[in-house]
């Protein structure tokens, strides 16, 4: 077994620990693969061990690693990061769901060049008023999600966020129920939260998706490896 395999193993099996302590069915999460700057040649590792969603925070970076795995048809591709309308190009035609959505104007720009099934999104929200990071202001979520509704080539199917950097796990929770608690009041049914730090908490809080890289793939290196 390769060291990827054995990590993406001990990460599932840690999801499922999680689920089975708040009475979740562990099919209930889906795993994201986190692969932003490694290699195809470790995604193909990783897609070897059974792993199939693997999540990019840079759109031309998902675009070029499509076109070196296009030999892997069942693998899922996830745009995890913020998108200019500029770049929604290389994200329509690969992507299976997008975890960043944050301004109608990339939303109207990834309707009218999807084509195919739609792209399911999440809009990501800024709990904590961070300037450093993207998202809406809980309070914006209704007004984002009034002016993409009726647009076609994608579905918001729930909420996405990343809480401040914590030293412990646990300091997480009282976000990720936050975020629960918003995507029920305005009727989504999916959460997309949780990252190699703090993704067990966020499965006892109802997390659909979570976004692991490090603890998969080991630390991110600086460049994509030739």
């Amino acid at each position: 077994m390769s060291e990827i395999a054995a990590n993406l193993a001990l990460v599932r099996q840690r999801i499922e620990a999680a689920c089975r302590r708040v009475g979740r069915a562990a099919a209930d999460v889906e795993l994201i693969a986190v692969s932003k700057l490694q290699s195809a040649a470790l995604i193909r590792q990783c897609h070897a061990a059974g792993q199939r969603a693997f999540g990019e925070n840079y759109a031309q970076e998902l675009r070029d690693k499509a076109s070196q795995l296009a030999d892997l048809p069942d693998l899922q591709w996830h745009a995890i990061g913020p998108l200019q309308t500029n770049k929604a190009r290389y994200l329509v035609k690969h992507a299976h769901a997008f975890h960043a959505l944050e301004r109608t104007e990339v939303a109207q720009e990834l309707s009218r060049r999807r084509t195919g099934p739609a792209l399911r999104c999440f809009v990501e929200v800024n709990l904590a008023a961070e300037t450093s990071k993207r998202g809406v202001a809980p309070g914006a979520i209704a007004g984002l999600l009034d002016s993409v509704r009726d647009l076609a080539g994608i579905e918001i199917v729930g909420l996405m966020c990343l809480p401040p950097l914590a030293a412990q796990a646990e300091d997480s929770r009282r976000y990720f129920r936050q975020l629960k608690e918003l995507a029920s009041a305005h009727q989504l049914s999916e959460l997309s939260m949780g990252t190699t730090s703090d993704f067990e908490v966020a499965i006892e809080e109802g997390a659909t998706a979570v976004r692991v890289g490090t603890a998969i793939f080991g630390e991110r290196p600086a460049s994509i490896e030739p």
